[in-house]
């Protein structure tokens, strides 16, 4: 009688998991599908506005949306990545070495900081951060700090020789000396480098996000991920040959890097650390930009910029 009743328990387990649906596989997401925007002249940095973005072009900035442009302002040459903060856009001006302020509402220039400008060959970052504005304004390795609401400078940071390359999160500025090959923690409480680490080839443009630093190694062709307490290189990403220019940035689980060689952009995924995607015929340099609808892209020798989106590709 035991046994028959075991049997009969066992056969009514069966029953009871041969009932419950079986998981769905997950499903990949929808591709990225671009949409290409004709932009005359050279568009190339960009900084997003909402649903918009902002791109340096031939003696200008440009607002554009996905169905054309918005807004322009003239200006000498604009250079580098530029900041958004305080309903301004911060935009370096390379042959004056100046910084210009441009207001988001009207696109009029606000005022002219002199700053000086470290690399007016125009491979460099302005960002915002603690209430500032950070602008690389020597090249024998000086970071300008700005007051919006005085339009002042109110302090530097003596950094590494040839400190171009700037980006704000987790907490802190981060700067990228090529020629010393290095990446400096800077504690907007002090004013001060409180950490640094060594770098591979030729290091360039950075992003802080994802839980991490990352870093376009571009004459190895790797991205390194830097922890941001311990200051280590806690691994890297080959990618391709060289990752020379381009851009990076963080955002939505992922890392996105635009490159010059083999395609317009690589995805990285932070915690398998490898590419996951490659996509579009590369178009040369060109920078790129995160936002929650889609991914923007620059392509300076196409003239043209392109809105990546996976609700355009689930709609098509």
């Amino acid at each position: 009688m035991a046994i028959a009743l075991a049997s009969a328990a066992v056969t009514a387990a069966l029953a009871a998991c041969s009932s419950q649906p079986a998981e769905e596989p997950e499903q990949a997401p929808a591709p990225l599908v671009e949409k290409v925007l004709d932009v005359p002249g050279f568009a190339d940095f960009l900084t997003v506005d909402g649903d918009t973005v902002w791109a340096t072009n031939d003696g200008r900035v440009e607002q554009w949306g996905v169905d054309g442009k918005i807004a322009a302002t003239e200006m000498p040459r604009p250079c580098g990545t530029m900041a958004l903060a305080a309903d301004s856009l911060w935009v370096a001006n390379c042959p004056d070495a100046n910084l210009y302020r441009i207001s988001t509402k009207d696109a009029k220039v606000q005022t002219i900081i002199e700053t000086g400008i470290a690399n007016p060959k125009g491979e460099t970052n302005v960002v915002a951060g603690a209430g500032s504005i950070w602008v690389p304004s020597d090249a024998k390795g000086v970071i300008s700090r700005i007051d919006p609401a005085t339009d002042k400078v109110i302090t530097t940071v003596e950094v590494d020789p040839g400190t171009f390359y700037l980006s704000y999160g987790l907490g802190a500025l981060w700067a990228v000396s090529s020629d010393e090959q290095s990446l400096q923690k800077i504690d907007p409480a002090s004013n001060a480098v409180v950490g640094k680490v060594a770098l591979g080839k030729q290091p360039g443009f950075l992003t802080a996000g994802e839980g991490a630093v990352w870093v376009q190694e571009q004459g190895d062709g790797t991205v390194a991920r830097v922890d941001p307490e311990t200051m280590e290189v806690s691994g890297r990403v080959p990618v391709g040959e060289n990752l020379i220019y381009g851009d990076i940035d963080t955002g939505g689980g992922s890392v996105w890097l635009r490159t010059t060689d083999d395609q317009v952009f690589a995805i990285i995924d932070p915690e398998t650390m490898e590419v996951s995607e490659r996509l579009g015929e590369a178009a040369g340099s060109g920078a790129i930009r995160y936002t929650p609808a889609g991914i923007w892209t620059s392509a300076h020798d196409n003239h043209t910029l392109s809105f990546w989106s996976r609700e355009t590709a689930a709609e098509e």
